[in-house]
C-alpha cells in the first residue's frame, strides 16, 4: 500500500512540473514593469554598441530584445543599461538590472563564487592575434621575428609568450600600457602583433588607420565562451532566459527565419511546430505566451541573422562563423531540441 501511495505521489509531481511554470520572480516583475532591464557594454562595436543618437545595436544587444519579445510580446520594451566590469555584479545582484548580456567569460568562479547562471554560449570567444598584412603570415607559428606588443600584466600578454615560447617562435617584446597604445604601436609599424579576445580584435580593427592593411589570424589560443547571465535562485527566470537562447539556435537549424516564420506556421514538420507553439509544451513551462518563441524569431531573428547583421558578412566587422556555425556546417553551435 505505502509503494502505490508513494507512486501515486510521485506521478502527482510529475504532473504538476508540466502544467505549472517553476517560479519566475524576476519574469513577474518584468511584466509588472512592463520592461526589460539588460546590462550591456558601455560600447563594443559588433555586441553592444549605441549610435549618436543613442540607439543601440549588436549581437548582444539582439539577444535582449529577444528576450523582451519572449517575455513581453515587443522587442522594443527593452532599457539598454551600459555598465563596466567594475558595476556589474553589483547591477545583477541588486537587481538594478534582470541580465547581463556581455563579453563575460563562462568560468567556474562565476558559477560558484559570484552567484551567476550562464544561460547559455551566445558566442563562442577567445584569444586571437591581430597582425599587419605586410609580414605575409596566415598563422601565428609563422610569426618568427615578428614584433609583438603585449600590455604589461595582462593575462593575454601572459598567454601569448606561452603559447609562442611553446612553439619555440622566436620575437621581440614591445610593453603596453594599454589598448590604445598597441594602437598606435601597431598602426606606425613599431609593433606587428597585437593580441585579446577575437570578439574585441575586430572591433579594434574598424579603428585602426587603416583597417585594409590589418588581418586576424585563424588561431584562438584561449577558451572564453560567454552569454547570457542571471543570478541564481531563479530558476524560471533562468530558463526563460536559456530557451529563448535557444529558440534562436533551433530556428536556424530549421531553416526558420524571419522572412519564412510566417510560412513555417503550415509546417508538418513536429520540430517547426513545437518552435513555434502550436503543438508540444508551448510556453506554460515559460509561464509566457503560447507563440513566445515565434515572436523571438518574427521581431528579431534566428541565431544566424543576428550573427550576419552585427558581426558577419552583413556587418562592417565581416567575421566569419568559425566556431559559432551550426554543428552540421563546420562548427559547434546547437540546442537541445524544443520537446
Amino acid at each position: 500500500m505505502i509503494t502505490i501511495l508513494r507512486s501515486v505521489t510521485a506521478m502527482l509531481i510529475v504532473m504538476a512540473c508540466f502544467t505549472a511554470p517553476l517560479s519566475a520572480i524576476t519574469l513577474e516583475e518584468v511584466k509588472a514593469r512592463g520592461e526589460l532591464n539588460c546590462g550591456v557594454s558601455t560600447g563594443l562595436p559588433g555586441f553592444s554598441n549605441p549610435d549618436g543618437e543613442g540607439k543601440w545595436s549588436g549581437l548582444n544587444v539582439d539577444i535582449c530584445r529577444a528576450l523582451a519579445a519572449a517575455a513581453l510580446g515587443d522587442a522594443g520594451r527593452v532599457k539598454f543599461i551600459p555598465l563596466t566590469e567594475k558595476s556589474q555584479m553589483t547591477a545583477l545582484q541588486s537587481g538594478e538590472v534582470d541580465l547581463l548580456s556581455k563579453n563575460i567569460a563562462w568560468t567556474m568562479t562565476g558559477d560558484t563564487a559570484l552567484g551567476l547562471h550562464f544561460a547559455g554560449i551566445a558566442f563562442f570567444d577567445g584569444q586571437s592575434l591581430l597582425v599587419r598584412k605586410k609580414l605575409n603570415v596566415t598563422s601565428a607559428l609563422e610569426l618568427i621575428g615578428a614584433a609583438v606588443c603585449l600590455q604589461e600584466g595582462s593575462a593575454y600578454g601572459a598567454r601569448l609568450q606561452a603559447y609562442l615560447n611553446e612553439h619555440k617562435i622566436v620575437y621581440k617584446l614591445l610593453s603596453t600600457a594599454n589598448t590604445a597604445q598597441d594602437l598606435k604601436e601597431i598602426a606606425a609599424g613599431r609593433c606587428d602583433v597585437i593580441t585579446g579576445r577575437r570578439s574585441e580584435l575586430y572591433g579594434l580593427l574598424q579603428k585602426t588607420e587603416k583597417p585594409e592593411d590589418m588581418m586576424i589570424l585563424p588561431e584562438v589560443i584561449s577558451r572564453e565562451p560567454f552569454g547570457p547571465v542571471v543570478r541564481q535562485g531563479d530558476d524560471g527566470w533562468f530558463n526563460l532566459v536559456r530557451w529563448t537562447l535557444f529558440a534562436m539556435i533551433n530556428a536556424e537549424a530549421y531553416g526558420v527565419s524571419s522572412a519564412t516564420v510566417e510560412a513555417a506556421k503550415l509546417s508538418a514538420e513536429p520540430n517547426v511546430r513545437k518552435l513555434l507553439g502550436l503543438e508540444g509544451i508551448r510556453g506554460k513551462g515559460l509561464g509566457v505566451a503560447d507563440d513566445w518563441a515565434y515572436q523571438v524569431i518574427r521581431q528579431v531573428g534566428n541565431y544566424g541573422e543576428i550573427f550576419d547583421r552585427n558581426i558577419g558578412i552583413n556587418s562592417p566587422l565581416k567575421m566569419d562563423r568559425g566556431l559559432n556555425g551550426l554543428w552540421n556546417r563546420g562548427g559547434i553551435l546547437y540546442a537541445p531540441p524544443m520537446n
